[in-house]
């Protein structure tokens, strides 16, 4: 019988494995301080939904013992994303319309929700069918209303080897990355953006130019809101809304999107009178599924410019994607209560072009001035918005 070796050998390195998943990232506390204090600034006795999927339960247990330090009352949902798409490749009107009872109901009875999204594989939906895919969607969408809504919520991803892969960065790189992103200092970035959301709510035309891209549309008596890191992590943008039938022109958008669990790239859309009149893209079949899912799906339900200082380059993570520095979003479907124009849609799809110039750039115009050239904001009061201010 051989004798386990104590040093250098493979009892070590199982005491190391062990000892790794006893141990507890210290950026986990600040994540999950940032989430309860900050983001849904929870306060003592309200009730806050836990939603993980794919999270390390090292995370969730600090996040439960943030809310329980501010006094809140946690209930935890754990899921995975293969179970999940089991479920929805036999998903019935039935079940699905059980899920949304079942749901809602505990949704009514939350202060506040947080959700942490983790997959070990982005694309374990792609071969759900598109119309059991419809179908869920259509179903529970009033879950996501009513928490959109009537909750204070925060929704994020976690970093998984998938996401490093799709951002063409190795795993330690892209996790440094993550915790440096999500837990920057929002309250400033929040003071920094306060001028934007102030003209935005005042604009009446927008007109948008680019390569492929020249759309014009109202965002008049709309409003505007600043995201500062209380709904997203990460977050940088601010956002308004088209009026419902404002829109014309064509859009060319320059990064890939993941709707449904398929990606798609080189999305174009012609707009006439604020309805998609044409969509093409690599997948343009499966394009023009989503946007038939129901009338509202093609109609634009928000607008919005982008800026956070360190996410550069898409990730094809619409979490992260939407806040690119030097970017805006153009989003089918759905409208926020808050700055929407009443249109209804199971789709909310944030679509993502990049005006910096060395992906070929653009120019933003409000009213009839020139507002943000090549990514860079010009009038002095939105310069603080430019990366070098907020770093």
């Amino acid at each position: 019988m051989t004798r386990p070796r104590t040093f250098g050998g493979w009892r070590d390195g199982w005491d190391w494995v062990i000892l790794r998943f006893i141990m507890t990232d210290p950026r986990y506390a600040k994540l999950a301080n940032l989430l309860v204090n900050y983001s849904t600034a929870l306060k003592k006795g309200e009730r806050v939904l836990l939603d993980v999927i794919d999270v390390p339960d090292e995370f969730t247990l600090e996040l439960i013992r943030s809310v329980r330090a501010a006094g809140a009352i946690p209930l935890v949902e754990t899921r995975h994303t293969r179970v999940g798409r089991e479920q929805l490749l036999g998903i019935t009107e039935a079940q699905a319309g059980l899920m949304r009872d079942l749901e809602m109901f505990r949704m009514k009875k939350m202060q506040a929700y947080i959700a942490l999204r983790g997959a070990g594989n982005m694309n374990e939906n792609s071969d759900v069918p598109g119309d059991r895919m419809k179908l869920y969607t259509k179903i529970t969408r009033p879950v996501q209303d009513y928490r959109v809504n009537k909750t204070r919520w925060c929704v994020l991803r976690w970093p998984t080897p998938s996401m490093a892969q799709a951002a063409g960065m190795s795993t330690e790189a892209f996790e440094n990355l993550y915790f440096e992103v999500c837990t920057m200092d929002y309250a400033r970035m929040g003071r920094a953006m306060a001028p934007l959301e102030k003209l935005m709510a005042q604009t009446d035309q927008v007109h948008l130019k680019g390569p492929g891209t020249d759309l014009t549309f109202s965002i008049r008596g709309i409003g505007a809101k600043m995201c500062k890191g209380d709904r997203n992590i990460p977050d940088g943008e601010v956002f308004s809304c088209p009026t419902k039938t404002s829109v014309n022109g064509v859009i060319q958008f320059n990064t890939p999107t993941l709707y449904s669990g398929t990606k798609f790239e080189n999305v174009r859309l012609e707009l006439q009178d604020g309805k998609i009149i044409q969509a093409t893209a690599n997948h343009t079949k499966r394009l023009n599924e989503i946007l038939d899912t129901d009338p509202g799906a093609r109609y634009i339900g928000e607008f919005s410019l982008g800026f956070n200082p360190y996410i550069m380059n898409p990730m094809c993570d619409i979490l992260f994607d939407e806040k690119i520095a030097g970017s805006l979003h153009f989003t089918p479907g759905q409208a926020y209560a808050d700055c929407g124009n009443g249109n209804q849609s199971a789709i909310h799809w944030d679509m993502v072009l990049i005006q910096r110039q060395e992906w070929g750039g653009g120019e933003v115009w409000f009213d009839g001035q020139l507002i943000r050239k090549d990514g860079l904001f010009l009038p002095k009061a939105l310069r603080g918005l430019n990366p070098e201010h907020l770093k």
